[in-house]
């Protein structure tokens, strides 16, 4: 019989997670669901030999955790008139779960010049960042997103109706909400075997709630004209008689906060008079008669000035001039 002492040397190998699932992190970390296990192993001798003996398994199941941001996308305060508008936000699911998120609208914020209407939320279905009637998709009450996966973000459209009866530079603010569908609360709550897999699903730092304001700003402008003439006769008088040049001068004022589009000026020649040539001029700067090389075009029959795109508080001149026949 051996009666040498058995000498035991006894350590722990390592206490190493292993993932069943190998979901990358997300904004919360591991997927919701994943189950995390574990198993330490330890190693010996006994005298006959090294030996080794592994511990149970323990296995956790990763839990749900809700948490969602809103933003708006607009860089500042979207320009409207009465009639329609939209504000545009984007949702993001920044739990670590597929969730779905239910969408509330205020508009009647404290402190508002004026109230909109909220008409409808959309869906930016096609991701062009812009609303298409008839193609993105309207919610139905409760408005509700589709289920989103961790990390996934949502363009959201707010489509609004600016009442009648608003005046330049007047302003509102419409806030946008989005609640988790599983439940909200203080960060920790816990909504018992709601979440992935029948684990449970528990509010994180945002609450499972959040929320986002989008402003607008009432831009009404309005273009006044005004046309005059000087003259100038044969003689070195101001007469109108044949022979005298007319030069007619056409000022364009745009007043207001916001700008007008696509602002044309034209005119015909009078009657009774014929258009001296190259006399067309904007702003005092010489334009060809010729149509297309430049913003103004003149003929025997009329003048045409395409102003463009010009801004409240901002005055353009046309002038040309004709001889009374």
């Amino acid at each position: 019989m051996d009666t040498r002492p058995i000498t035991r040397s006894l350590y722990v190998a390592g206490l190493a997670a292993l993932f069943v699932h190998g979901n990358p992190a997300l904004a919360e970390g591991v997927s919701a669901g994943t189950l995390i296990e574990n198993t330490a192993t330890a190693t010996y001798d006994d005298g006959d030999g090294p030996k080794s003996v592994d511990s149970n398994t323990v296995t956790l199941r990763v839990d749900e955790l809700l948490d969602v941001t809103v933003t708006s996308l607009n860089s500042g305060a979207v320009a409207a008139v009465p009639g329609d508008a939209v504000l545009t936000f984007e949702l993001t699911n920044q739990g670590n779960g597929p969730e779905a998120f239910e969408l509330v609208t205020n508009p009647t914020v404290t402190g508002n010049d004026f109230d909109v209407t909220v008409d409808d939320v959309a869906v930016d279905t096609n991701g062009n960042g812009t609303y298409d009637p008839g193609v993105d998709e309207i919610l139905t009450a409760p408005q509700t997103t589709a289920v989103l996966a961790a990390d996934e973000r949502l363009t959201l459209f707010v489509l609004v109706t600016v009442p009648t009866g608003v005046t330049d530079t007047q302003q509102s603010t419409v806030e946008l909400t989005a609640n988790a569908v599983t439940g909200t609360g203080a960060p920790g709550t816990t909504f018992a075997g709601q979440g992935v897999g029948g684990g449970d699903a528990i509010a994180g730092t945002t609450g499972a709630s959040a929320i986002a304001t989008g402003a607008l700003q009432v831009g009404i402008t309005s273009v006044d004209l005004i046309k005059s003439a000087t003259i100038a006769d044969p003689f070195g008088g101001t007469s109108a008689v044949p022979g005298s040049v007319v030069t007619f001068t056409i000022t364009a004022n745009v007043a207001g906060s916001g700008s007008v589009d696509d602002l044309i000026v034209t005119d015909a020649i009078p009657t009774g008079t014929s258009y001296t040539a190259g006399t067309l001029a904007l702003d005092g700067a010489p334009l060809t008669d010729a149509s297309g090389d430049d913003a103004g075009e003149a003929d025997a029959a009329g003048i045409s000035v395409d102003l463009g795109t010009v801004a409240g508080g901002t005055s353009r001149s046309v002038t040309f001039a004709v001889t009374i026949d």
